[in-house]
This record gives structure tokens, C-alpha cells and sequence, in this order.
């Protein structure tokens, strides 16, 4: 799959670093994506070369983490994002395996939703009690009930306001409106909240 950025491996170091090691609590490699519990607990995607979600406390202290690559269960390639549902509950944007990852907050897995495209962002809207991906595979916006059922789908590809290319992030206000982060269009656009 074409990312719009050179393909990452485990071997891949960072600028004047050492590469990332997914079993240590605070050696990151191109994390990916952050949310917050409402507590103050922070979820990192860490996951270009790294495959893992990293938890820890409001003052910044390792808590927890889980994944490696792979396709199994709990496994990712390439954990591109993360959030939190009100009950905080874990979704995981598995983007190369083209699903989205359940957990609880210690990390056990719960569930999973495949064929609903290739998660490359996510946010949950307490609002709606939602979850919108960012499909950027796909170039569209998809909105997903807490069972992972598809509730609509917005966009497609093109270059003119309102299509997407390589949909990378997604975020929303709090009205409601979509924004969406785009690697080939070189911009953000808002969708505005009905």
C-alpha cells in the first residue's frame, strides 16, 4: 500500500537517534497518534516502527504497554492512531492490516472490525457516541457506531474542496465539524456540522 512517505522497517533510525525499541517504555520511533483519559492518562500510538500503544499517568510515568507486529490479535502494522470511547475503551487505527483494534485501558483485547476500510485516523464523538476514521486509502470519511457497523461514509478522491487525497487525520470541534488532515492535497478541510 502506497503511505506517501517512504515505507518504515525495524531497522530504520531517526535523525541523530538510535532506532525505537517496542519494549521499552519511553524509546519512541515516529509515534503516530496521542488521546487522553479523563483522567489525565495519555495513549501514544507508537508505530512506523515501533507496533505498540504506550500508556502513561498525567505526570508523564510509563504505565503499560502492549503490541508487536504482526496480523494476529493484538498484533498491528502500523498503529497509526488512537482514542477513547466515554467508557475508555482502546481503538487502535491497525492501518496496514486495514482494521480497527479494540482494548481495555490495561491493554486486553476485546474485539475488532475489519472490512470497513484502512483506518489511518480516528476520533471518537461523545456527541454522536461515534467513532469517524479517516480511510485514507480509500480517500473518505467514515462514521462507525461502537459495534464497528457502518453509519456513512463522506467524500471520495479529488482535488477540489470537499474530495480527499490520502486522508491522514482527522479531528473534531466541539459544534460537531470534521476536520481532516490530507498528505497529497497539502491541506486541511473542514466539514461543517449539520
Amino acid at each position: 500500500m502506497q503511505s506517501g512517505r517512504p515505507r518504515a522497517d525495524d531497522s530504520r533510525q531517526p535523525p541523530g537517534g538510535t532506532a525505537g525499541n517496542n519494549d521499552s517504555k519511553d524509546a519512541f520511533n515516529e509515534p503516530t497518534g496521542i488521546t487522553f483519559a479523563k483522567n489525565g492518562d495519555l495513549y501514544i500510538s507508537d508505530g512506523y516502527v515501533n507496533q505498540r500503544v504506550i500508556k502513561f499517568n498525567r505526570d508523564g510515568e510509563y504505565i503499560t504497554h502492549w503490541g508487536r507486529k504482526g496480523t494476529g490479535d493484538g498484533e498491528f502494522n502500523l498503529a497509526h492512531d488512537v482514542c477513547l470511547d466515554n467508557e475508555e475503551r482502546v481503538y487502535v487505527a491497525d492501518r496496514t492490516n486495514q482494521r480497527v483494534q479494540i482494548f481495555d485501558k490495561t491493554g486486553k483485547f476485546l474485539g475488532k472490525w475489519t472490512d470497513i476500510g484502512a483506518p489511518w485516523g480516528l476520533i471518537y464523538s461523545a456527541k454522536e457516541n461515534c467513532i469517524y476514521m479517516c480511510d485514507g486509502l480509500n480517500n473518505r470519511i467514515v462514521k462507525l457506531s461502537l459495534d464497528g457497523q457502518v453509519l456513512g461514509t463522506l467524500s471520495s478522491y479529488g482535488k477540489v474542496q470537499g474530495k480527499l487525497d490520502f486522508a491522514h487525520n482527522i479531528a473534531l470541534d466541539s459544534h460537531g465539524s470534521i476536520y481532516v488532515a490530507e498528505i497529497k492535497n497539502w491541506r486541511v478541510q473542514k466539514f461543517a456540522a449539520r
